[in-house]
């Protein structure tokens, strides 16, 4: 899909919709009492605690693709894939970014039902896509760390209505649906503030597959800051993360979609001696990523698709406009060939893959 300059303008000012949005849900927090992931009886706080296990959750096995194969399925690994972001979830909407937990099922019901397979945004930036053939990736994405993403109930399950519950369960009913996404978090992880409770709740995400990484320490405008701040304010939460016993992050989600100044400080850097290098950057709006294996995917400024009907300025960039979109648009929508291992596209577009992906191509 071309984008005219009318589009580009657009897709600007969305960006900017988003941002300002995003301020004003940010001013209406709510301080009251907030869900809490208890750790277990008789936990301590500790300065470090061994890091989880990671093991790919729901991966489906994978297949040898051959042109004929990828030729019946339809299969299209450079078309476009939607990254959809959420930010609370309240029974009742406080800010135009705010969803419902039945709204949050509705959607992903929709997703599953039209064949859509949940990816992290780090399988998506790595270019590490299981999903069986015939079949659409989507990357479910969570900002904030609010405690409406994640709590557990007195049992150690996930509270209800939470995010993860949501997923969980429409997961549970549509089998081929993967209980994953990525929450992009700040320095009080869904609302904890001790690191035994914050240690717990990361453990939990991390051993069910979700993936748990960098929104920055105190969710920083990073565009007005000087490029050492934007560095702090990265350092510090992966600090956070390694004392909490977390994997290091591999993507971050930048706050208000605002890049700094210097772009590539966003993506690679250091601060007081400790490293930071993300496969992938992700803004706030406001069209689907192109595929990360074609030629102009930037890593470094993944789009995404603001979780929203098709009413005021959503009526042309939130997901329910985009989903429909890809529906009338198959052939621009990516198609897995359910081979992780090769890359399978329609002959017209083997121009547009990005050179020594080090995966076997296959066109018909």
């Amino acid at each position: 899909m071309r984008v005219s300059a009318s589009l580009t303008r657009i897709i600007g000012l969305a960006n900017v919709v988003v941002v300002t949005v995003a301020i004003i849900g940010l001013s209406l927090l709510p301080t009251g009492a907030r869900p809490h992931a208890k750790p277990q009886a008789g936990a301590k706080p500790q300065d470090t605690v061994p890091a989880p296990t990671l093991t790919p959750v729901g991966q489906p096995p994978g297949i040898v693709a051959t042109p004929e194969f990828a030729r019946q399925v339809g299969a299209n690994e450079l078309g476009k894939v939607p990254v959809l972001m959420y930010h609370r979830l309240l029974r009742k909407r406080m800010a135009s970014l705010d969803r419902t937990p039945d709204q949050l099922m509705k959607e992903l019901e929709k997703l599953a039902k039209r064949g859509y397979v949940p990816i992290t945004a780090a399988e998506f930036a790595a270019g590490d896509i299981h999903v069986p053939a015939g079949k659409f990736p989507v990357v479910l994405t969570f900002d904030d760390g609010h405690p409406s993403h994640f709590a557990l109930d007195v049992n150690g399950n996930p509270a209800p209505d939470t995010a993860v519950a949501v997923i969980q369960d429409v997961a549970t009913r549509y089998p081929g649906f993967r209980p994953v996404a990525t929450f992009w978090v700040n320095k009080e992880p869904f609302g904890l503030r001790d690191h035994a409770s914050q240690a717990a709740a990361l453990r939990w995400l991390t051993e069910h597959g979700y993936e748990v990484a960098n929104h920055t320490w105190g969710h920083a405008n990073l565009r007005a800051l000087k490029r050492k701040r934007v560095r702090e304010q990265i350092v510090r939460l992966e600090r956070l993360f390694k004392k909490l016993g977390a994997p290091s992050s591999t993507t971050i989600a930048l706050p208000y979609g605002a890049l700094p100044r210097d772009k590539k400080a966003a993506r690679t850097g250091s601060w007081d001696g400790s490293r930071y290098d993300f496969s992938g950057v992700f803004l706030a709006g406001a069209e689907p990523s192109l595929s990360p294996y074609a030629k102009n995917f930037d890593r470094g400024a993944i789009q995404r698709i603001q979780s929203n009907g098709k009413t005021g300025e959503c009526r042309k960039w939130c997901s329910q406009y985009w989903l429909d979109w890809l529906d009338k648009h198959p052939g621009e929508r990516y198609v897995s060939d359910g081979d992780p291992d090769r890359i399978s596209m329609p002959e017209e577009l083997q121009g547009n893959i990005v050179a020594k992906r080090g995966l076997q191509v296959i066109v018909y």
